[in-house]
């Protein structure tokens, strides 16, 4: 049985590594949060003891090492732009670092992490659920296996409304979450490169506070691509069913049927990174650089072979840099 502490245990996505941990037969042992609305651990881990002082936090671990108890992974759910400095702490603690994504903003942060772990004991993990999704997995061998030559025409639709409270938060704030096509597009560029190769071209076509579009060439595949998290952007048919989110990947025309399984993918890579063969800090550079890119690129509006969902758009919400 591992020991595990927990950075971020308050957040969206907390739960799912609480269950992680908890299904993998391991022990989470502390956690710590600034906000202490974290009555979901009672579900999991109802005697790991919390913290709301990152302070208090850190001498508790220390306490923990000098009591002969060992920490063996800490796992970093925290906002985006603390995940560096939350893997610092957890290799400090001669741990292994369970990340979300997306583990840095920028691709240079991930080669001074990569210097701090040639340094540590511990090893940098990260969360890449979608390369663990049965339907992605059947994709990226249906791809191999296929004519070498062949380029596939991909389009891209995530659109998951949020309300207000979104542009208050630290996800509305670009410096720290690193804008929309970084909050909720990360791991979908992260899937697609994993599938279809590097990256050869990045257009962005539209790039505002609340949705974005572009165009992505890869080695084998042409991919128009449109996130939003403002409802208005949602298809009518979609809303016509009380749904506020929309989710979509078309191969060649064809859908790719991936909204199942989600929930458990997170015990999935948690098994494989506890039995070694888990995904590493480099793993994550292609799509880091994608969504560094789309952030600091100029958007060159409707021109081009761009995502019919951006069709429109520009007149209601001018395109701006991020």
């Amino acid at each position: 049985m591992k020991n595990f502490a927990l950075v971020g245990a308050a957040g969206y996505i907390a739960p799912r590594h609480m269950k992680a941990i908890k299904e993998t037969n391991n022990q989470l042992v502390a956690a710590y949060d600034p906000y202490d609305g974290v009555g979901i651990m009672d579900s999991f881990f109802p005697n790991a003891d919390f913290f709301v002082e990152f302070e208090r936090f850190d001498r508790h671990i220390e306490k923990l090492k000098r009591n002969n108890t060992p920490l063996d992974f800490v796992s970093v759910c925290s906002p985006n732009y603390l995940h560096d400095s939350h893997i610092r702490f957890g290799l400090r603690r001669d741990a292994d670092v369970i990340c979300e994504k997306p583990i840095v903003l920028n691709p240079w942060n991930i080669d001074a992490l990569e210097d701090v772990e040639k340094e540590s004991k511990g090893n940098i993990y990260t969360i890449l659920q979608l390369r663990h999704h049965p339907s992605i997995v059947a994709l990226k061998q249906k791809v191999e296996e296929g004519d070498p030559d062949k380029i596939y025409d991909i389009d891209l639709s995530y659109l998951t409304s949020r309300g207000h409270w979104y542009y208050t938060s630290w996800k509305g704030d670009v410096s720290k979450s690193g804008g929309i096509a970084t909050n909720i597009g990360v791991h979908f560029y992260d899937m697609l490169t994993w599938v279809f190769g590097p990256v050869i071209s990045n257009t962005v076509h539209i790039h505002t506070h609340d949705r974005a579009a572009g165009y992505l060439e890869l080695e084998k595949a042409r991919v128009r691509w449109f996130l939003s998290i403002n409802y208005d952007t949602i298809p009518e048919a979609i809303k016509a069913k009380g749904m506020r989110t929309y989710r979509s990947i078309t191969v060649d025309g064809q859908e790719i049927e991936f909204s199942g399984g989600f929930t458990d993918l997170h015990t999935v890579s948690y098994q494989h990174i506890i039995n070694g063969t888990g995904y590493r800090i480099g793993d994550t550079r292609q799509a880091i650089e994608i969504v560094h890119d789309i952030r600091n690129k100029e958007a060159i509006g409707l021109t081009g072979d761009y995502h019919p969902l951006a069709k429109g758009e520009l007149a209601k919400h001018p395109f701006s840099r991020d």
